[in-house]
């Protein structure tokens, strides 16, 4: 089943995906990416479009810094977006809530183990914080044995959202010899 969040106000989403997703409607997917507050539209364009190839599940926590209408989603070009398995929530309590069995990595830059180092096993959830400022701490805190990085070099903030993901999930893909992907 494909959750759409297209064409829908902030609290239309919420009333229509939220409240009515359970653990039962939320399909099983190869893969899970999440994206916490993402304010670029353009990395989430393609951090979609690599979920969608992969097979993997894309869940958006608000805000978002962008409009994922109907037509705007149309005007960005994004043809592969109906492929893809989508979900909104209000805000990172209410993914918990309707994720409660989710085995979470976080992806920072204040990780303390690679992420190579990890075991990914399928269906595990791949987060990721907003491009400005990351993940807050509360979520950091509460997940800190599963907090990784990509290793780069000191003197730079971090890599680009879209890319991080890509780096990510693949290894997660691989770990799991890509599952069905040919």
């Amino acid at each position: 089943m494909k959750q759409q969040a297209i064409g829908l106000t902030p609290e239309e989403r919420w009333e229509k995906h939220t409240p009515q997703i359970n653990q039962a409607q939320i399909k099983k997917s190869i893969m899970n990416v999440v994206l916490f507050e993402p304010e670029i539209p353009a990395n989430t364009g393609n951090i979609s479009r690599t979920c969608a190839i992969t097979g993997a599940a894309l869940h958006l926590i608000e805000p978002l810094g962008f409009d994922i209408s109907e037509k705007a989603v149309r005007r960005a070009g994004l043809d592969y977006w109906d492929k893809l398995d989508l979900y909104v929530y209000p805000n990172w309590q209410n993914f918990l809530a309707q994720n409660p069995a989710a085995n979470i990595y976080l992806s920072t830059t204040k990780g303390s183990v690679h992420y190579t180092k990890m075991q990914y096993q399928p269906n595990d959830y791949l987060v990721f914080g907003k491009e400005t400022a990351g993940l807050p701490d509360y979520i950091r805190g509460a997940y800190a044995d599963h907090c990784i990085r990509i290793p780069m070099g000191k003197e730079f903030r971090s890599l680009n959202l879209s890319n991080a993901v890509a780096i990510v999930l693949y290894e997660a893909l691989r770990q799991n010899q890509f599952f069905d992907l040919d």
